[in-house]
């Protein structure tokens, strides 16, 4: 019994081993041309009733907010477009619904006049309520057009106070838009409720969020943000898969953006010609509280549905983003015939994913996806199984069926000999 529990332990070492070598996927990323649009920000300034308190560097923090806002425009580059809007500047009475209402934008985005912009800056004054959620939805309209980049950089030192509309769910909703719009977010105060508020914001966006005390803090982070998005960067597109391969949208070599809803299904088409080498990559962030224990799945399917490869990765605990990805090369042809172009192969990409949350959660918008598709050539002599459209699965499954008959003979071969020693002694 011993010697047949050693073999087994064996065995499984063996198989486990196998497995892990055989079933790990490579991610890639594409390199795209950046957009040569002028990126657009828009400065929102909390100005409600609490911007009067004192309390940081001696001064109050509309003052702090004032002098870091024209540290800021004086360093603005000349490329970028930036524009300002303001919240709980106007109305200084006690009804709420008029008091959420309270925004407007201050300066228009477009090129900037210094001068102009710190005149309208130096005219505010500490006046109402905080109605994060409308200004945002403000400030999204404002940078609407084009196909630059997008920022919102948010400057509060409380808590949104116009509920039932949560900022945290309007963030989403801009996110979910797809003009590749980023909010970041500075909270002026050290609070934990304003911090869980503010950092649920940015992360929906894929900003930042920045808890700062201090004037040359406050400046330094906004110009920071600033001149972040002058940075060439690539623009994804926006897209939206499908629930199957056939009505699936045909992709190219990019960078592409999308929603999913936890458990759903997301498919994409792409076409790989003879000689190439499909490279795609995936990440889903988890925007909102999600439960533990989740995983995301990339598979590349033909147009038969026969998988060809695969790429999975899984998580436990709080991770914000988890990412997956794949290759399939794709073998060359020998064409005598100069005329004819080859022809491409549809490779359908199906994305899934195991998360869950609790019943409190919405549900949607989905949370974010962010797929690279790349397209390169293939190598010359790829040993890879995926370049005779078997995929790795198909190897593995040929490997374990194999061990297991060699495993078999053995136990069966050393069952016999220890029978045959035990009747002759």
């Amino acid at each position: 019994m011993i010697t047949r529990k050693r073999l087994t332990a064996g065995v499984c070492v063996l198989l486990a081993t196998l497995a892990a070598g055989l079933g790990t996927a490579l991610p890639a990323a594409a390199d795209e041309p950046s957009s040569s649009a002028s990126p657009k920000v828009e400065l929102v300034l909390d100005v409600s009733g609490s911007m009067r308190a004192r309390d940081i560097d001696g001064q109050s923090r509309i003052s702090a907010a004032k002098q870091a806002f024209n540290d800021v425009l004086d360093a603005v580059p000349e490329e970028v477009q930036l524009g300002i809007r303001t919240l709980g500047a106007d109305y200084p009475g006690d009804d709420r619904k008029t008091g959420c209402k309270d925004t407007k934008q201050l300066y228009p985005v477009g090129p900037l006049d210094r001068t102009e912009a710190k005149a309208a800056v130096a005219t505010l004054a500490p006046t109402g309520w905080t109605p994060i959620g409308p200004a945002l939805l403000g400030a999204a309209d404002d940078l609407e057009g084009g196909d630059s980049t997008r920022r919102i950089v948010l400057i509060t030192d409380g808590e949104d106070t116009c509920g039932p509309l949560d900022p945290c769910e309007v963030a989403r909703d801009i996110a979910a838009r797809g003009i590749h719009l980023v909010i970041d977010t500075l909270g002026l105060v050290p609070d934990a409720k304003i911090r869980q508020q503010l950092t649920c914001i940015a992360e929906a966006t894929g900003g930042t969020y920045t808890a700062v005390q201090h004037t040359d803090e406050l400046s330094g982070r906004v110009k920071q943000l600033v001149d972040r998005a002058a940075e060439p960067v690539v623009v994804p597109v926006a897209t939206e898969g499908a629930g199957n391969c056939s009505e699936a949208p045909r992709l190219k070599a990019g960078l592409y953006t999308d929603r999913q809803e936890f458990g759903k299904h997301r498919w994409y088409r792409v076409d790989v010609l003879p000689g190439e080498e499909l490279r795609a990559s995936v990440s889903v962030a988890a925007d909102r509280a999600v439960n533990n224990d989740y995983g995301v799945l990339l598979r590349a399917v033909t147009a038969h549905g026969r998988e060809i490869v695969r790429g999975a990765e899984s998580g436990t605990g709080r991770t914000d983003v988890i990412s997956s990805g794949l290759r399939y090369p794709k073998a060359a042809q020998d064409d005598t015939d100069g005329d004819t172009k080859p022809a491409a192969e549809t490779v359908c990409l199906q994305l899934s994913n195991s998360f869950s949350a609790p019943a409190s959660v919405k549900n949607t918008p989905g949370m974010p996806v962010e797929l690279t598709v790349d397209l390169v050539a293939a190598p010359d002599g790829t040993a890879d199984a995926a370049a005779f459209g078997l995929g790795r699965g198909w190897w593995l499954l040929g490997v374990l069926v194999l061990t297991g008959l060699v495993a078999g003979l053995l136990t069966g071969w050393i069952s016999r000999w220890r029978v045959a020693v035990w009747r002759t002694n």
